[in-house]
């Protein structure tokens, strides 16, 4: 899922032209070694925290068919928040600053991934991914713990914060049984009873209704009389 949050990021930032011509998109992590290689004015989104939205986990199973099938039984998504930094990155800072407010206007003007977006798992669940530009960094982070792990200086940044679905795992339907099947000590004593439907009053011997004989108990069997 989350690499197809990363292409919806970029689908985006292209639908808004942005960095523009001659610009980059990057997804690596702004380090003081990428910094360096870097030779063309860039947009860097990078991915800096991944936790789970807790209030929208639920429980139960969704039934799956398949041509009128059941085939199992697929658990509710689990739903996380991606947390990104969205920086600009040129020689001048003027011209860093123009192509943050570019990426912000693109980032502000929704609020959600439209579906041409989506792609793999997020297309196939057709559910409404969130977008959350502007507030503040993950819980119990601070931007200047971000970048001192970075290696590198502060500088200004957009939080952006997308909240996407996780699929849920299948389980496979047990086979249909035809009829009961009573095991006994050993496979081959296994017996099947098969029936049709309710019982039929025992007018066909068949069924679970069907009267069987049951033998008298012994003590009466020695005793031909009347117990007294």
């Amino acid at each position: 899922m989350i690499h197809e949050v990363d292409e919806a990021m970029r689908k985006l930032f292209a639908a808004g032209d942005v960095p523009g011509g001659g610009g980059d998109l990057a997804f690596d992590p702004p380090t003081t070694d990428w910094v360096a290689r870097r030779n063309a004015p860039t947009v860097n989104v990078f991915l800096y925290d991944i936790r789970e939205d807790l209030s929208r986990r639920s429980t139960g199973a969704l039934a799956v068919h398949e041509d009128e099938h059941l085939v199992g039984h697929r658990r509710p998504p689990r739903w996380f928040r991606l947390s990104y930094l969205v920086t600009a990155w040129t020689n001048r800072s003027q011209d860093g600053h123009r192509l943050l407010s570019q990426a912000l206007t693109c980032l502000v003007a929704t609020n959600r991934f439209r579906a041409e977006w989506l792609t793999g798992s997020l297309a196939e669940l057709d559910l409404s991914v969130g977008v959350e530009a502007g507030g503040a960094v993950s819980e119990g982070r601070a931007a200047t713990d971000v970048w001192s792990a970075l290696g590198g200086e502060l500088r200004p940044a957009i939080n952006v914060v997308v909240t996407a679905p996780v699929v849920g795992t299948l389980a496979p339907a047990a086979p249909a049984v035809d009829g009961l099947v009573l095991v006994g000590p050993s496979a081959e004593e296994g017996r099947r009873l098969r029936y049709d439907g309710p019982g039929d009053g025992g007018t066909t011997g068949g069924g679970f209704t069907a009267p069987r004989p049951r033998p008298l108990p012994a003590e009466r069997r020695r005793h031909a009389g009347p117990i007294r």
